[in-house]
């Protein structure tokens, strides 16, 4: 059965008044009588009244949408950068897709078609651990379409980004390993096709060289972020004829399967195995024993996201610098490195 969709026009019948003043109370136009704007708002409500967001973009070029596009939802730090940019853009009038790549290049690609497919003014994007192509993120750039990355990044776009200092997390992580009395420190890292996980190594190679210890290759080992491998790998390092006292892993969930595995094995946390993690994880501290581990501010991350974003929006194309954001991190330190006096 055919519908109709109310219009401004419908609304400007019923009440007898011009449809110029029916759309400027709608818009919030100053220029309105305040009593004349409560009884078009009113009868808007009460017809089930909605804009034609189709009709404004023709009109302005502009959805009033922009997309975010994350690699996964296991952990929690996605979904709360994404609650953080959603706010920020909420504020401005804005309204948000989110999609969800699944860590497949394929499906990023995909999504990044659908987005752009959606004419969204601008984008938001954590890319997937096999991306090494970011021709897909490019054409947005082409064609005036703002993209902001967080978290990971691509070094190779002139576009805004935020990251926190994973460097210095790493850094600061494997120096109070080292000052709790650890020596032979292994570290799980992530796939060299990500930033965040380079410069984490970085920061673990650089604070032993800092504190005279050496690099040992057997000690180091990159993964592709599956637990069930993090759980072979861990395994594998404390079958070595010279087990690990320490280990900083990239991230919490793989902390927290070490963890898990220490304990199957019957060693003692922190007595036989130190542990270490980054992001701090709110199971991180419900835990026992807690994870040491290095904080983010999440929150933050998608906040200052959405507000590189919102900025570039609002600027005229040749006033554009690409901005980068290195947000700070801090230590927390738990049973899994010190017991408890």
């Amino acid at each position: 059965m055919a519908t109709h969709q109310t219009t401004i026009i419908d609304i400007a019948r019923a009440l007898g008044i011009s449809k110029s003043t029916v759309s400027r109370a709608l818009t919030g136009h100053a220029n309105v009588n305040e009593k004349t704007r409560q009884r078009i708002l009113d009868m808007a409500a009460q017809v089930d009244y909605q804009r034609n967001q189709l009709a404004i973009s023709l009109l302005t070029n502009r959805t009033g949408t922009v997309g975010i596009i994350v690699p996964e939802f296991i952990s929690f730090f996605f979904p709360k950068v994404i609650i953080g940019a959603q706010e920020e853009m909420a504020k401005s009038g804005y309204n948000v897709v989110i999609c969800h790549s699944n860590e497949s290049y394929e499906t990023e690609v995909s999504n990044a078609k659908a987005l752009l497919a959606s004419r969204v003014d601008g984008l938001i994007v954590s890319h997937t651990k096999e991306t090494r192509n970011f021709d897909h993120f490019k054409v947005f750039q082409r064609k005036g379409i703002p993209v902001v990355f967080f978290n990971r990044v691509c070094e190779d776009m002139a576009v805004s980004n935020v990251t926190v200092d994973d460097y210095n997390g790493a850094f600061r992580a494997v120096e109070h390993l080292i000052q709790t009395g650890r020596r032979r420190i292994a570290h799980l890292a992530g796939p060299d096709t990500l930033a965040n996980s380079r410069n984490r190594l970085n920061g673990y190679r650089d604070a032993l060289r800092h504190y005279g210890l050496p690099i040992d290759p057997e000690l180091v080992i990159a993964y592709d972020l599956n637990l069930d491998k993090a759980n072979i790998y861990v395994n594998h390092l404390l079958n070595l004829p010279n087990p690990p006292d320490a280990l900083f892993a990239m991230n919490d969930p793989t902390a927290l399967e070490a963890l898990n595995v220490a304990k199957r094995r019957g060693l003692s946390v922190p007595d036989d195995l130190a542990i270490v993690g980054f992001s701090d994880d709110p199971m991180s501290a419900l835990i026992e024993p807690g994870l040491t581990t290095v904080a983010q501010p999440v929150d933050e991350i998608g906040q200052q996201t959405a507000n590189l974003l919102l900025r570039q929006l609002q600027a005229k194309e040749d006033e554009f610098e690409p901005e980068r954001i290195i947000l700070p991190t801090s230590l927390i330190v738990r049973g899994s490195t010190v017991k408890a006096v």
